[in-house]
C-alpha cells in the first residue's frame, strides 16, 4: 500500500508539473511580481515593507523553473530516444518556442534594465530639484504680481468713484465690479461704517467689513492688499485703499475690493508643494528601487522563458492530429470536393478551426450551386437585353474608359452609317479614322470618359455624312461599379435632325406671321399718309418750312420701305418653300451669278478658283442662286472702301470613304469676323454692319440646312474671313452604294 500510495502521489505531482494548474500557479507569481514592483516605485513606505517578501518570491520562483525545465528536459529526451509518436514536432516546437521567447525576451531585458537605471538616475538630476524649488517660488511671485495687478485695478476705481453723489454709489458700484471682475466692491467710511456694496451674489446683501488693523493702517494713509483663505477650497485677496483727495476730510472714504483667486492656481500651488516634498522622500530610495527593478525584471524573463516551453511540451501532440484532418481537408477541397468535413475533437480554437473549414466547404458549395445558378439567370437577362436593343430605335453604345466600344445595337450602326461589326471591339479613336464623318462625336464623347466627373451627362453633336448634315442627341450614364476605378458608360443617342428643324420652321413661321400682322399691315397707311401731307403742303408753306416738310416726308417714306424690306427678308427666311431638287452644275451656277457682279464690281475684284469635272447636286436652283447673293453681297459690304478688295469663290471636290461632297469657300480679304460674334453669326439679328438686319446670313444657314449641307465661318490666317459650304453630291450617283453599306 505504501508504494502504491507513493506512486498515486507522484503521479499527481507529475499531472501537476505537466498540467495547467502549475501554468496558473506561474501567472499568479508573475503578476504578484508585477505588483510589487509597481508598489515599490509607487510609494517608498510600500517598498521597505515589500523588500524581503519580494526577495523570498524571487528566490522561490527560480528553484520551480529549474526543477520543472530539469523534468520537462529529462521527459522530452526519453519520448524522443524511444521515438515516441509526435516526439519530433514537439522538440521543433520547444526549440522554436525557446528561441522565439529568449531572443526578444532578452533584448527587452536588457533594454529595460538600461531604461530603469538611467530613468531612476533621472528622477534625481539636480536640476529637477531645483526646477521644483523655482516652480516653488515662480507661484509665490505669481500671487505676488497679482496681487500688484489688482492693487493698480482698484486704485483706478476708486479714481472714478471720486465726487460721485451718494445716490449714484450703487448703480456705479455694481458696473465697476462688472467691469473689474471682482467678487465684491464696497465703499465704507474711515471708521468702518458701509456706505454703498455690490456683490457677485445677489442673496450677499451686506459687505464683507476690513478688520481692524486694516482701517489702522488706512488711516495712516496706507493701502492695503493681502491674500486670505475664503471657504475650504478658495482663497480671495483683499484690496483696500483710501480715496483720492478724502483722506484728511471728516467724511472720509474707504473702497474695498474683494478678487476671487482661481482654483486651478491655488490647485497648481498646492501640486508643486506635494511633488517636491515626494520627491525628498523619493532621493533616499535610489539604489534600492534599481535594485528592486532589477529582480523583478529577471522574474519575469525567467517566467515567461518557462511558459514559452511548458506551452510547447502540453500543445505539441495536440496539434498534430487537428493540423493532420486540416490537411486533408484542404487537399480535398482544393480537388474540388467541397462535401468533405473536418471530425470536431475539441472546443478549444482548434475545434473552432475544424468548424469553421466545416463552414467554408458548406459555403463553398452553396456558393457554387449560386454562381451555377446566377450565370443561368446571367445568360437569360442578357438575352433578353439583347433582344430589347435589336428593337431599339435609339442607338445605344457601352464605351469603356480606354475608350473601347464593348457594346453596340444596330440601331446605331444605322444612325451613324458604320457597320456593326466595325464599332464592337475598337475604340472611338480608330473608328473616327477610318469613318472621319465621326470625328466630331469622337471629340465629344473622349473627354467625358476619360474625366467621367459627372455620372450624367448629355450633348448635341453635329455630324456630317453621306446623308448630309445630322445632328445627334447624346445621352450618357456612367455604370459605377463598388471598388472598381475603372467605369464603363452607356450611351443613347438619337438622330434629331428632322425634329429641330421641324421645331425651329414651326417658331419661325408663327413669328413671321405675328411680324407681317403688327409690323406691315401699318406700313402703307403710313407711307400714304407722308406722301399726302408733302403734296398737300409742300407748295402751300414758307420755303424754310417746306424743306423740313419735304425732308421728313422722305425720311418716313424711305423708313418705311426700309421695314418692309426687312419685313419681307424675316419672311422669306421663315417661311419653308418647297423644294426642287434636280441635279445642278453648281460651277456653272457660281459663273452666272458671278457675272451678274462684275458688270458693276466697281473696285472689288472678284477671283475664281473652280474645280473642273465636279459631280451635279442635287440642290433647288432658286435657293442656291440667293444664297450666292447673299454671300457676295456680304463679302462686298465687308470689303467696301477697302483699296484691293477681293472676293474669291473656290470650289472642291471630295470622295472620301465616308464621304462624297462639293466644297464651296466664299473669301474676302476684309477686316474678319470678331470672336464675340462668330458663336452666333448664323443666329437671326446678328449682324457687325450699321445697316444690316442680321437675317443675311441666316437664310443662307437655312438654305444650306435645307439641302443636308453645313456651313461654317472662320477667320483667314492672311486675314480677311471666309465662309465653307459642304452640300452632299448628287444621291442618283451613288445613294444605291449608301443603301447598301446601311444594310
Amino acid at each position: 500500500m505504501g508504494t502504491a500510495d507513493l506512486n498515486r502521489g507522484w503521479r499527481k505531482v507529475v499531472r501537476v508539473i505537466t498540467g495547467p494548474r502549475l501554468l496558473i500557479l506561474l501567472v499568479v507569481l508573475l503578476l504578484a511580481s508585477l505588483y510589487l514592483m509597481i508598489g515599490a516605485a509607487r510609494d517608498s513606505t510600500l517598498f521597505s515593507n515589500y523588500y524581503s517578501s519580494l526577495l523570498v518570491a524571487n528566490i522561490v520562483a527560480l528553484v520551480l523553473l529549474s526543477v520543472l525545465i530539469l523534468y520537462q528536459l529529462q521527459q522530452m529526451i526519453s519520448q524522443y530516444r524511444r521515438h515516441a509518436a509526435g516526439s519530433r514536432m514537439k522538440l521543433r516546437l520547444v526549440v522554436l518556442f525557446t528561441i522565439l521567447s529568449i531572443a526578444p525576451v532578452s533584448v527587452m531585458y536588457y533594454f529595460s534594465l538600461e531604461f530603469i537605471h538611467r530613468g531612476v538616475d533621472s528622477w534625481f538630476d539636480a536640476t529637477i530639484e531645483e526646477a521644483l524649488q523655482n516652480s516653488l517660488e515662480l507661484s509665490r511671485a505669481s500671487l505676488n504680481v497679482r496681487m500688484r495687478e489688482l492693487l493698480h485695478t482698484t486704485g483706478k476705481l476708486a479714481d472714478e468713484l471720486v465726487g460721485v453723489e451718494n445716490r449714484s454709489l450703487a448703480l456705479l458700484l455694481n458696473d465697476l465690479r462688472e467691469r473689474s471682475g471682482a467678487e465684491e466692491l464696497a465703499l465704507f467710511a474711515i471708521s468702518g461704517r458701509p456706505i454703498a456694496s455690490s456683490h457677485k451674489n445677489l442673496n450677499h446683501l451686506t459687505a464683507s467689513r476690513p478688520n481692524e488693523a486694516i482701517l489702522m493702517q488706512l488711516r495712516r494713509g496706507e493701502s492695503y492688499v493681502g491674500l486670505e483663505p475664503f471657504d475650504e477650497s478658495r482663497t480671495r485677496i483683499r484690496v483696500v485703499l483710501n480715496l483720492p483727495g478724502t483722506l484728511w476730510l471728516q467724511d472720509a472714504r474707504l473702497l474695498q475690493a474683494l478678487y476671487t483667486v482661481p482654483p486651478r492656481v491655488s490647485t497648481l500651488a498646492e501640486n508643486v508643494q506635494q511633488a517636491y516634498t515626494k520627491y525628498t522622500e523619493l532621493s533616499f530610495l535610489r539604489k534600492p528601487l534599481k535594485y528592486s527593478f532589477t529582480i523583478t525584471l529577471s522574474l519575469v524573463l525567467l517566467l515567461t522563458m518557462l511558459t514559452a516551453v511548458w506551452a510547447a511540451f502540453m500543445y505539441a501532440h495536440r496539434l498534430v492530429a487537428p493540423i493532420r484532418d486540416l490537411v486533408r481537408g484542404t487537399r480535398a477541397v482544393a480537388t474540388g470536393d467541397y462535401e468533405r468535413r473536418l471530425p470536431v475533437r475539441s472546443h478549444d480554437e482548434f475545434g473552432h478551426l475544424a468548424r469553421s473549414f466545416n463552414e467554408m466547404t458548406q459555403r463553398l458549395a452553396q456558393a457554387r450551386d449560386e454562381a451555377q445558378r446566377s450565370q443561368q439567370h446571367i445568360e437569360t437577362q442578357r438575352a433578353y437585353l439583347e433582344a430589347i436593343l435589336k428593337r431599339l430605335s435609339s442607338g445605344v453604345l457601352t464605351v469603356g474608359m480606354d475608350g473601347i466600344l464593348h457594346t453596340a445595337n444596330p440601331a446605331a450602326a444605322a444612325i451613324l452609317d458604320v457597320p456593326l461589326e466595325e464599332l464592337v471591339g475598337g475604340t472611338l479613336e480608330s473608328v473616327a479614322q477610318r469613318h472621319p464623318h465621326l470625328a466630331p462625336l469622337a471629340a465629344v464623347l473622349l473627354p467625358h470618359i476619360s474625366i467621367q466627373e459627372d455620372d450624367e451627362w448629355r450633348e448635341e453633336v453635329v455630324l456630317f455624312g453621306d446623308s448630309g448634315r445630322q445632328i445627334l442627341l447624346c445621352r450618357a450614364t456612367v455604370l459605377r461599379r463598388k471598388g472598381d476605378m475603372q467605369h464603363d458608360q452607356v450611351i443613347v443617342f438619337d438622330d434629331i435632325t428632322s425634329q429641330i428643324r421641324s421645331q425651329r420652321d414651326a417658331a419661325w413661321s408663327e413669328v413671321a406671321r405675328r411680324l407681317a400682322h403688327e409690323i406691315k399691315n401699318p406700313l402703307t397707311p403710313i407711307q400714304l399718309s407722308a406722301e399726302r401731307m408733302r403734296r398737300r403742303y409742300l407748295d402751300s408753306l414758307p420755303e424754310e418750312e417746306a424743306g423740313l416738310l419735304d425732308r421728313s416726308t422722305h425720311t418716313i417714306v424711305q423708313q418705311v420701305e426700309a421695314l418692309k424690306e426687312m419685313v419681307k427678308a424675316f419672311s422669306d427666311y421663315a417661311r419653308s418653300p418647297e423644294l426642287h431638287l434636280r441635279p445642278l452644275d453648281f460651277n456653272q451656277l457660281i459663273g452666272e451669278v458671278v457675272d451678274l457682279y462684275r458688270v458693276g464690281e466697281g473696285e472689288t475684284a472678284f477671283q475664281l478658283d473652280l474645280e473642273e469635272g465636279i459631280p451635279p447636286v442635287d440642290a433647288d436652283a432658286g435657293r442656291m442662286r440667293q444664297l450666292l447673293n447673299n454671300l457676295i453681297k456680304n463679302a462686298q459690304e465687308t470689303v467696301a472702301g477697302r483699296e484691293g478688295a477681293r472676293i474669291m469663290l473656290r470650289t472642291r471636290w471630295h470622295d472620301e470613304q465616308d464621304g462624297r461632297f462639293v466644297e464651296l469657300r466664299v473669301e474676302d480679304n476684309g477686316p474678319g469676323i470678331p470672336e464675340e460674334v462668330m458663336a452666333h453669326l448664323f443666329e437671326p439679328y446678328i449682324t457687325t454692319k450699321p445697316k444690316g438686319t442680321g437675317l443675311g446670313l441666316a437664310v443662307v444657314k437655312k438654305i444650306v440646312e435645307e439641302h443636308n449641307g453645313v456651313i461654317y465661318a472662320e477667320n483667314l490666317p492672311s486675314g480677311g474671313a471666309g465662309f465653307v459650304i459642304r452640300l452632299p453630291g448628287s444621291q442618283r450617283s451613288f445613294s444605291a452604294e449608301v443603301r447598301e453599306r446601311r444594310a
